[in-house]
């Protein structure tokens, strides 16, 4: 089942589950397009920079990661940077794009549970993230990621397209 989009009209009862809304709503387009792909079109890379839409997938997951959990927590994570190799996303061989949405799905988890651990207006734990300027509150955080994901989520739909698959909003 598809997640509605967020109409601006719909009553919510606070900002942060505006943001979650919109961020519910862009991830269930990115599943919906990748899970209806064949693990071949999955792998397979329809532009001319190169990226898979698994890839993708993997990237938005590390994404979230370095986001919420390394950057507004201040967590330590094991390689932040771990979906990229010289600049360009990557996923080993072995790995198949069922456990890459699995991951995904499971950092979208941890990422819903910082947000909701924390006020919107609250600033971020200072970290090597923030490459050594101040913090960012998490709404600001929170809006960089619904940019990235809306982002993607256009890239994907071209990708999506040219192989045939599932694009819109359907």
């Amino acid at each position: 089942m598809s997640v509605p989009f967020p109409e601006p009209t719909e009553h919510v009862s606070t900002r942060t589950e505006v943001y979650l809304r919109y961020l519910a709503y862009f991830r269930d387009g990115v599943g919906r397009r990748v899970e209806a792909m064949t693990e071949d079109e999955a792998r397979r890379s329809r532009v001319p920079s190169g990226w898979t839409p698994r890839e993708l997938v993997r990237h938005l997951t590390f994404m979230e990661r370095r986001w919420f959990v390394w950057g507004f927590e201040g967590t330590p994570v094991d390689d932040p940077h771990g979906d990229e190799v010289d600049g360009r996303w990557v996923v080993p061989d072995e790995v198949g794009t069922a456990d890459v949405l699995a991951a995904w799905r499971r950092q979208a988890e941890v990422t819903e549970a910082v947000v909701r651990r924390h006020d919107l207006d609250e600033v971020g734990r200072p970290s090597e993230r923030w490459d050594g300027e101040p913090p960012a509150t998490l709404e600001r955080v929170l809006l960089h990621v619904v940019q990235e994901y809306a982002r993607h989520l256009g890239q994907l739909d071209v990708v999506a397209e040219l192989g045939g698959g599932v694009t819109g909003e359907v």
